[in-house]
Formats: C-alpha cells, sequence, structure tokens
C-alpha cells in the first residue's frame, strides 16, 4: 500500500516479474487490486495485493472494503516516496491502514519502505533515511515496524524484499543451520541459499554476532553482499534472456576467493564462496550434489505450517 505514484507496482515488477527497472516507466498507474498468485518455494503460495494509491482507493480501502484488506494479511508493505509533498496526508492513510490491520491481522508483520533513494543526494541519503525511520516509527506509535531506503536502481530493493520474504518462510533457522553444516563440509566462508525465480535471499550460513566478533570475517565479507549479488544475477539472467540463452549455473575463481552458484532443488539456488586457495570448484559442486536430496526434504519441511 501506499499513495499513487509512490512505486509500489515496479517494486513488484522488477522483484516478481523479472522486469529491468529500465522498462517500469512503461507501468501505467494501479487501478483498484491486482491481486497476483506468486509461487515462491514452489508450494508456497504468496498472495500480493498491490493496492493503487489513489485517494478515492485509499478511501474505499479504509471504509467498505476494511475487513476485506486488512483480513488474513501476513505483512503489510506500506510504501513512502522519499520526496512526498504530501507527507501529512501519507502519514494519516498511513495510521489509518494500521488501525484496521490491528482489527483484522493483529499478528502482521509490518514493513514501511522508503523509496526513490536514488532521487536523494548520495551525501545525504543515510540522514535523510534516519530522519524518514524516526518520523515513521513515531507515527506507528507501539507497532513494531521494519523501516528500509530503496531504490529500482541499486540493490537496497533487493535487501527489502529478501526481509519481507523472509519473514514469511517458517523454519527459516532450520535452514541456516543445515547451511552452517554445509559450509564446514565445504571449508567454505558463506553458503547463501536463494529462490529461484526472484533470486531473493531466503538463508544464510552466517551468523551476524558471529561476524561482529570475529575481524577478519567482517574485512573478507561485505556487509551488502547478499543484496549486491541478488542485482547482480539477476540482471546477469536478463542478459541470457537476451541473447536466449538459459541460465545454469555460474562458477569464478579469481586471486581472493572462489564460488561457486548452482541449483541445490528445483525452486532454489545455493552460493558457496571459499577464501581458502586450496579448495577446488569442483569438490564445492560435488558437495553441493551429495547435499541436494537432504534440502529437498528441508525444504518440505520448512512449507508444512
Amino acid at each position: 500500500m501506499g499513495a499513487s505514484g509512490s512505486g509500489k507496482t515496479s517494486m513488484r515488477s522488477m522483484i516478481f516479474s523479472n522486469n529491468p527497472a529500465s522498462l517500469t516507466s512503461r507501468l501505467g498507474a494501479t487501478i483498484d487490486v491486482e491481486q497476483n498468485h506468486v509461487r515462491f518455494l514452489d508450494d508456497l503460495i504468496l498472495n500480493l495485493w498491490d493496492c493503487g494509491g489513489q485517494d478515492a482507493f485509499m478511501d474505499s480501502y479504509l471504509s467498505t472494503q476494511r475487513a476485506t484488506i486488512f483480513s488474513h494479511v501476513g505483512v503489510l508493505i506500506y510504501v513512502f516516496d522519499v520526496e512526498s509533498h504530501e507527507m501529512t496526508k501519507d502519514l494519516e492513510y498511513y495510521r489509518d491502514c494500521l488501525l484496521g490491520l490491528s482489527q483484522h491481522s493483529k499478528d502482521a508483520s509490518v514493513f514501511l519502505l522508503v523509496h526513490k533513494m536514488d532521487l536523494v543526494w548520495e551525501s545525504e541519503r543515510s540522514a535523510v533515511l534516519h530522519r524518514k525511520a524516526a518520523e515513521l516509527e513515531k507515527a506507528s506509535g507501539d507497532i513494531t515496524v521494519k523501516v528500509h531506503g530503496t531504490s529500482i536502481y541499486d540493490e537496497t530493493l533487493y535487501k527489502a524484499w529478501s526481509s519481507i520474504v523472509n519473514t514469511l518462510i517458517p523454519n527459516v533457522r532450520n535452514l541456516s543451520k543445515h547451511l552452517r553444516i554445509f559450509a564446514e563440509a565445504c571449508n567454505a566462508t558463506e553458503v547463501i541459499l536463494f529462490e529461484r525465480a526472484t533470486f531473493l535471499v531466503i538463508a544464510t550460513s552466517s551468523d551476524p554476532s558471529d561476524q561482529a566478533a570475529d575481524p577478519l570475517t567482517t574485512h573478507a565479507l561485505d556487509t551488502k553482499r547478499y543484496e549486491r549479488t541478488s542485482e547482480l544475477i539477476k540482471a546477469f539472467k536478463q542478459s541470457c534472456s537476451r541473447l536466449r540463452e538459459e541460465f545454469h549455473s555460474l562458477e569464478m575463481e579469481l586471486a581472493d576467493f572462489t564460488a561457486v552458484l548452482d541449483e541445490m532443488t528445483k525452486n532454489t539456488y545455493i552460493l558457496a564462496v571459499a577464501h581458502d586457495p586450496a579448495i577446488e570448484t569442483a569438490a564445492i559442486r560435488m558437495n553441493i550434489r551429495i547435499a541436494r536430496r537432504k534440502f529437498e526434504e528441508l525444504q518440505g519441511d520448512s512449507l508444512v505450517s
């Protein structure tokens, strides 16, 4: 949800329809509610409701359609244009949406996306986002919210949506636990599991607290590595499609590290990164083949509600 022109449909088309940012300008305004059933991890169906942000539609959502719109909600994603000139009205609609959510879906998570951050000078983005986050958290009252700054032109969009989708997948911790076991078996620095279609991050082998305690690990791994990898691989897949080629796997052997990206299950890809120069890509691929059956079982277990 969010005001008209805030960028809701553009980000949805990039994440779930694999459209490049350059084509989003062709998208028209959303009329009323556009419902999309996205198959995520094969058996998990995400029902995305893209709600038009024109005042007439918003008033309808909050009155006659209130019960329909706010019932059985898992996550509310509210999008704010960082350069909105009607922030007071935007916040009023947002608070009304929180009220509807509290009446019909009390357990729903709330994500707030401060969108179009590319319009802000890079040197000012951190301060602007901090100020916006404080304003939105204050407007949210006692409700816990997660605020992300996003843009369709960089990796921030993938970071935000990976975080959103992560809340909808049961037993993510179990997947992370087995990724850590897999990483140890491969002597890999880190292992990341991606959803096949969207390339959003499902789980990783890393524990943020462990990284903070190990300066060598922190030095070796970029803090934006997950979302940047999602963005780059998605762009590479689009390039393959333009050449009428299908993307299957990728491996790199560089001076600093070795990386293998390959299919783990029919719905996921796995990326293993090793800084040990003695690790061969063939050994990593063999471990992936051996682990596939186990991760198929884990994926099935993770989708049982």
